[in-house]
């Protein structure tokens, strides 16, 4: 295989030809040196038939509950968490079937809506930011619609945008391609870098994210929401898209922040959808303080 074919192939997780989704490929699980040592927890959660890897910093900070992207782990907030510093208590988890997470029977988006919840809960954290990029921007922008009671707001990070790019033919060629890669998948799966999960699996959440990010499906959830929130978005392509597509996409967000004075961009960033957590993780950490500052909870 060629190095080019190689790469492609390893790093489209969150994927598909128009809206993927690549992952910095470091193995973050060994890099949690950002997380504070004291009051730490780290253990696991259970919930329906499966078990959650959760880490939480503890302390009497503002909680914030960082979501990921859609094949990514918890591992990946560690710059974030590090730029905000110990004075905000820090919940991360892999989600089921992702990092250090058990598998289960349910992938399905609104399991990873429940999820939330049963975190939230096992730690007993009654309210929240929530904080979610890509896959977890959608989840969180799910969670705080339904929750205005819990959610002291929400931080969606290049997701979460309502546009139309899933059709027949789309939905055809991400189930070809994770077929493709479905022999290559399990030998990276050590490494931390693919989900316990096969190919058919991995096609079947991202095409139900692409019907989930339709206009009338999203633009709705996001109309609801009550509670401040302040998306970062990337700039330029991502892998496998073409064009400006990304940017078309990301475009959406100006008829949602019209409707909704609770939303606002906070930033758009220099780097890609792939790169952001990694390289423009201030402006992240920047938009947490201002949407906990809404809230009078500023630090």
């Amino acid at each position: 295989m060629s190095e080019t074919k190689n790469r492609r192939v390893a790093a489209q997780h969150d994927a598909d030809a128009r809206h993927p989704h690549h992952h910095d490929q470091e193995d973050p699980m060994k890099k949690n040196n950002a997380f504070p040592t004291g009051t730490t927890w780290t253990g696991t959660v259970s919930v329906d038939d499966t078990a959650l890897a959760v880490t939480d910093t503890g302390g009497p900070g503002t909680p914030v509950v960082y979501l990921n992207g859609q094949f990514a782990t918890q591992g990946y907030w560690r710059r974030v968490i590090s730029e905000l510093g110990p004075g905000w208590r820090h919940i991360t988890y892999d989600e089921r079937a992702r990092g250090k997470s058990m598998r289960s029977a349910d992938y399905s988006f609104e399991a990873a809506v429940r999820d939330v919840d049963a975190v939230l809960a096992a730690r007993g954290v009654d309210r929240a930011l929530v904080v979610g990029w890509s896959y977890g921007a959608f989840v969180g922008a799910h969670w705080a619609a339904r929750n205005p009671g819990r959610a002291l707001g929400a931080v969606l990070v290049d997701g979460a945008q309502p546009y139309d790019w899933l059709d027949e033919a789309m939905e055809q060629r991400i189930r070809k391609l994770f077929r493709r890669m479905g022999w290559f998948l399990p030998l990276l799966r050590p490494t931390g870098l693919t989900p316990k999960m096969n190919a058919r699996q991995m096609a079947d959440t991202n095409i139900e994210l692409g019907r989930l990010a339709r206009e009338r499906e999203l633009a709705p959830v996001l109309d609801d929401i009550t509670v401040p929130v302040r998306y970062v978005v990337a700039s330029g392509a991502s892998l496998g898209s073409k064009g400006d597509e990304q940017e078309q996409i990301r475009a959406a967000l100006d008829a949602v922040a019209a409707r909704n004075p609770n939303i606002e961009v906070a930033a758009k960033v220099a780097s890609n959808h792939d790169a952001i957590l990694k390289k423009d993780y201030a402006a992240v950490a920047e938009a947490v303080r201002e949407v906990a500052a809404l809230d009078g909870d500023a630090h």
